[in-house]
């Protein structure tokens, strides 16, 4: 398809130098079991490392040990808890170079983003917290006179986190920041496929000052370690970032133990350009929006809504730039496009290309992976553009790959059915000059997040979480902190000649 591969030379990781062990307690330790998960690199399937399968004995020597940290920990100074946060955004920044690479050969992330937006990313979102660790105030309520009534908000405890693959560095920093903030300690499962960069980190908080148990890092499988976690009585808050179909299954674990649940699932992102738009600005956007990190992202932008009038011209200049991408070895700084993270999920999106033609979709370019045989063991694929209906298979579920589902609209109105035609409700866009259209498309979207001649554009400080099927619950800003603390009530009596509620008579008189 005239795909432009990029193919350098490369040198791998040194499996003496990476962190393959479970973290308890501050400690590197086995799994219980002895039990090990091969670590492959998507750039041509070659095994990186094995690490510790943690399973359920395992995950309740981390719950031990986070209850054991948890009471010093919440009830340490806010601002000295800030400062071990903005410690570890120091370290994460200057060991970037080596993160960024890391984060690259395991998820197959081009190094070009994993060192320009997740490691910056990263320290920010540190950075952000510690700085908020101390801020996050509770509130002086008017009641009955004679009362003072305030309101305190209180680490919920022993949490669970379970990060997907993939932006595992990224995402760590969206849940530890805001729960390490409010005084939480936390048991983290990061995904089997992409576990490194996590570990790794586990070292920088651990030189940052993070006291033992307070963080604990148990790579392994969803089935085991995960369902440990989600179903554990003593974890009090679950936060999961993965698929609907899972976020369904923990919602129905919880009830047990009544645990609170955070859940960032699924996107079917609506990306809607009207004729009045600045159509170069939106073909550039739309690419990012659905070609970034291969698409592998609830919130990419997987569904191109196309004013009729425009749909033909603005195909032309987006299939163009689509085939243009530079696919290639991610560690490569020209890689546009690395590989998907692993042949399953490579394989489920391909099938998604026969799905599309089976119910009379039309390919405009790319469903397959690249022809160049030096890429052949690798996880690729080619930019995938389809045309098809909306109300089709691969209109509605997630493809989650570089694949968009192109259809077109007459008007505001049928652009607002067909964006919120699907479960989901994460994110959207919309590509338009006129600043009236803008808020009322805002307003209709049933989504978490509205961008306007913009896509995923993300921030510590801007909440982050959707709707329906796309879970419950927000990351980042004063939003994530509501999520890990608890409000409590305080009322207390000023006023000594209030009577009770049953008086008697004072034995003094």
């Amino acid at each position: 398809m005239g795909l432009d591969v990029q193919l350098p030379a490369r040198a791998r990781l040194d499996p003496a130098g990476l962190r393959t062990r479970l973290f308890i307690d501050g400690m590197w330790c086995d799994a219980a079991e002895g039990t090990e998960i091969d670590v492959l690199d998507p750039h041509d399937g070659s095994t990186i490392t094995r690490v510790a399968e943690a399973r359920g004995m395992d995950v309740d020597r981390a719950v031990e040990a986070a209850e054991r940290a948890l009471p010093a920990w919440a009830g340490m100074p806010a601002a000295e808890r800030g400062r071990i946060l903005l410690r570890v955004a120091d370290l994460v920044e200057a060991n970037a170079a080596e993160l960024a690479r890391l984060e690259t050969v395991d998820t197959g992330h081009p190094i070009r983003d994993t060192s320009r937006l997740d490691v910056p990313r990263t320290a920010a979102w540190y950075r952000y917290f510690g700085g908020m660790a101390d801020k996050h105030e509770g509130s002086v309520i008017p009641v009955d006179a004679g009362f003072l009534n305030y309101l305190v908000r209180e680490p919920i405890g022993v949490v669970g986190q379970i990060v997907p693959w993939n932006f595992p560095l990224m995402f760590t920093s969206w849940k530890l920041g805001p729960a390490l903030a409010a005084g939480n300690a936390v048991v983290m499962k990061p995904s089997e496929l992409t576990p490194l960069s996590t570990l790794r980190l586990a070292e920088l908080l651990q030189e940052a000052g993070i006291p033992d148990g307070v963080v604990n890092i148990v790579p392994g499988y969803g089935n085991s370690a995960g369902w440990a976690i989600a179903t554990h009585p003593r974890i009090r808050m679950l936060s999961f970032t993965g698929s609907t179909a899972v976020g369904r299954r923990l919602v129905e674990a919880s009830a047990q133990s009544l645990k609170r649940l955070h859940l960032e699932l699924g996107g079917k992102g609506a990306n809607i350009v009207f004729e009045d738009a600045n159509l170069q600005q939106a073909v550039n956007g739309s690419a990012f929006a659905i070609f970034h990190n291969q698409g592998q992202a609830c919130i990419a932008g997987s569904r191109l809504l196309l004013h009729e009038r425009i749909a033909d011209r603005f195909l032309d200049d987006f299939v163009r730039l689509a085939m243009s991408i530079r696919i290639g070895d991610p560690l490569d700084p020209s890689t546009e496009m690395g590989p998907l993270t692993s042949a399953q999920h490579r394989d489920r999106v391909l099938g998604y290309v026969d799905v599309a033609r089976a119910e009379g979709g039309e390919i405009l370019c790319g469903g397959d992976a690249p022809s160049a045989p030096e890429l052949a063991a690798g996880y690729y694929m080619q930019p995938t553009v389809v045309r098809a209906r909306p109300d089709a298979t691969v209109s509605q579920e997630e493809v989650f790959g570089p694949f968009v589902v192109v259809s077109t609209f007459r008007d505001e109105a049928e652009a607002v059915r067909i964006a919120n035609s699907t479960e989901y409700g994460l994110g959207s866009g919309l590509w338009t000059n006129d600043l009236s259209r803008a808020h009322r498309m805002a307003h209709l979207l049933r989504t978490g997040m509205v961008w306007v001649n913009a896509y995923k554009r993300v921030s510590p400080a801007s909440p982050f979480g959707g709707v329906g099927g796309s879970g419950y619950g927000r990351e980042m800003g004063f939003e994530a902190m509501h999520e890990y603390t608890q409000p409590k009530s305080v009322w207390v009596n000023v006023d000594a000649h209030l009577p009770n509620w049953y008086p008697r008579p004072d034995p003094a008189q």
